[in-house]
């Protein structure tokens, strides 16, 4: 689960993907896959935009958002 999407010092989020999406609509697939994950428990550092932040949200269950 999203505990908190603050931002690091750089303008930069950490984002985890922890659950599969087995079983989600395909618009929630793509959407892990454009936030560039490629596996599961992949941790990615991604700059923080209101069009990241979005797509964080739209798959909130999916990833953990690390400080």
């Amino acid at each position: 689960m999203v505990t908190s999407m603050s931002e690091t010092k750089t303008g930069m989020v950490k984002i985890k993907w922890v659950v599969s999406f087995i079983g989600c609509p395909k618009d929630m697939r793509q959407t892990i896959r454009g936030l560039g994950f490629r596996r599961m428990e992949q941790v990615l550092e991604v700059e923080d935009t209101p069009s990241v932040r979005g797509m964080i949200h739209k798959v909130r269950h999916l990833v953990n958002v690390q400080e």
